[in-house]
C-alpha cells in the first residue's frame, strides 16, 4: 500500500485506497450489509444530534452496544434495529433483491 505521510484523509478516501489492495474488495463486499447498516445508523444519529450514550439511554441499553452496532461488530435482531430506528425517528425497511 502506498504510504501517506502527514496527510489526513477521510474514511471515504481511505476506502478508495484500500479497494486497490488484494482481497480488500472481496472482504468488504462480503460485509456490505453490515457496513451499510452501520453507516446509516451513524449518519442518522449524528443528524439527530445524539451521542452514542444518549441513543443508548433512549433505547435502554449501554453505549458499548451502540458502538458495536456502528462498528459493524454486532449481529442485531430486527427488534433491536426497530428500537434504534424508533429512537432516531426512522423506520427499518427490508428489501429482498
Amino acid at each position: 500500500m502506498k504510504k501517506i505521510k502527514n496527510k489526513r484523509i477521510t474514511s471515504e478516501e481511505l476506502h478508495e485506497l484500500l479497494l486497490k489492495e488484494p482481497g480488500y474488495k472481496e472482504a468488504y463486499d462480503a460485509l456490505e450489509l453490515e457496513f451499510s447498516i452501520a453507516r446509516m445508523l451513524i449518519d442518522k444519529r449524528i443528524k439527530e444530534g445524539l451521542t452514542q450514550k444518549e441513543l443508548a439511554e433512549k433505547i435502554g441499553t449501554r453505549q458499548s452496544v451502540i458502538s458495536n452496532l456502528e462498528g459493524g461488530e454486532a449481529n442485531p435482531t430486527l427488534a433491536t434495529l426497530r428500537k434504534v430506528a424508533d429512537a432516531l425517528g426512522a423506520k427499518v425497511m427490508v428489501t429482498l433483491r
